[in-house]
């Protein structure tokens, strides 16, 4: 309804105007009953009660429809400029109702200019009205417009205060409110970060165990199907090679789906050991040839499964794509942290043009543990994978 108003929050403009509503309405009310009871009968009289009248009507229908935000609020004000001048030129008592709506230019003012205008256009009539009521006289300098323009002052400097610390209050709360909704927008940034990143770990663990497996077991499958009537010593063994994977992927879907292990759990027995049986399933259902030189090393769960995945990943790659015979891995501990070089002697290809799930995954697993993954390839040639994980002061005191 006023600048004031429309620059701080709702609650505490509907509480303040509703109490000077209150306060008002008696005031008013006093007033009216002071000028029926004490004076006498007569035109001044009259008018005075019109004049107060009239700015009781334009405040309550200015409380009751406060539809326009405007026309109705300067109305108001209008009114009660010409009312101060008529009771100043009337009766001279004009300083009550004067006090009693000082707030009102600041309350309904669109503006602090505008709240300043009236204020003054107040001052000014009640001025002219004393003078045309009283004359220039001595006593109207020493009482009238000294303690005219010494309300006006400090209702104005009151006013522009109180403005100012109430926009300022609306500032605050502005920028309160704005600093909630950035907090509640990056909250749920973060929970779909979160949702986005568990889901990408779970499409990492999924294709590096239950995908990789299930290739195998298909692979498995087609090589035991053929063999049957030839081989069937050899379709056996591949048969046995696929309850296990199928045991193996079971395991591992239970284990997705349960409490995943403490990072920092040291795992049962070495990493040399895991790979040891990883290689050896891989040249037994291949019959590639598999070239291991494996450090007895110790470190902890997450880097483990690092290890273990990378070289699950590059022996599902060479399965797949490399048309190799023989397969090297090397896993050794350095000063500076583990090195697991996996190597084959088949096609190659060309690195920059792979875009791959299986390679990415690595990456990001070794990048979450401080670490890189090198491949190096080129058509004809094989390809070499390294991946270097640092360990901690501890890790490499234990591995010395």
């Amino acid at each position: 309804m006023t600048a004031l108003a429309g620059s701080t929050p709702d609650a505490f403009w509907a509480t303040s105007l509703r109490r000077w509503n209150t306060v008002c309405w008696l005031l008013f009310a006093v007033m009216a009953v002071g000028l029926v009871a004490m004076d006498r009968p007569g035109q001044s009289k009259y008018a005075a009660l019109a004049l107060l009248g009239g700015v009781v009507l334009s405040y309550a229908v200015l409380d009751r429809f406060p539809a326009n935000p405007v026309v109705r609020p300067h109305g108001y004000l209008s009114v009660l400029v010409v009312a101060l001048g008529g009771l100043a030129y009337l009766r001279g008592n004009y300083a009550a109702l004067f006090m009693v709506t000082l707030p009102h230019y600041w309350l309904f003012g669109r503006t602090p200019r505008a709240s300043m205008a009236f204020l003054g256009l107040a001052a000014a009539a009640t001025a002219a009205a004393s003078v045309l009521r009283q004359g220039w006289s001595v006593e109207f300098f020493t009482e009238t417009l000294v303690s005219t323009v010494l309300v006006v002052a400090v209702g104005a400097l009151i006013g522009l205060w109180a403005h100012s610390v109430v926009g300022q209050s609306a500032e605050r709360a502005r920028l309160i409110t704005e600093l909630e909704q950035t907090q509640a927008e990056l909250s749920e940034a973060h929970q779909r970060q979160g949702a986005a990143d568990e889901r990408e770990r779970m499409a990492r663990e999924i294709h590096d165990t239950l995908a990789q497996g299930f290739a195998s077991i298909i692979v498995l499958a087609e090589a035991a199907r053929a063999g049957l009537d030839r081989e069937p010593a050899r379709s056996a063994q591949q048969l046995r090679s696929i309850e296990s994977t199928a045991r193996e992927n079971l395991a591992e879907a239970r284990e997705l789906v349960g409490s995943p292990r403490r990072p920092g759990q040291t795992a049962a027995g070495s990493v040399a050991q895991t790979l040891r049986r990883t290689l050896d399933r891989f040249a037994e259902d291949t019959g590639l040839t598999v070239e291991a030189d494996l450090a007895d090393l110790e470190c902890d769960q997450q880097t483990r499964i690092a290890l273990l995945r990378c070289t699950q990943e590059s022996l599902a790659n060479v399965r797949k794509h490399a048309r190799a015979s023989t397969v090297g891995v090397v896993l050794a501990s350095q000063p500076y942290g583990v090195e697991l070089e996996i190597t084959d002697d088949g096609t190659g290809f060309v690195v920059e043009s792979s875009s791959g799930f299986g390679l990415d995954g690595m990456r990001k697993r070794l990048a979450e543990l401080g670490g890189r993954l090198t491949v190096t390839s080129s058509v004809g040639d094989g390809t070499r994978v390294l991946a270097l994980i640092p360990l901690t002061a501890s890790e490499s005191g234990a591995t010395a």
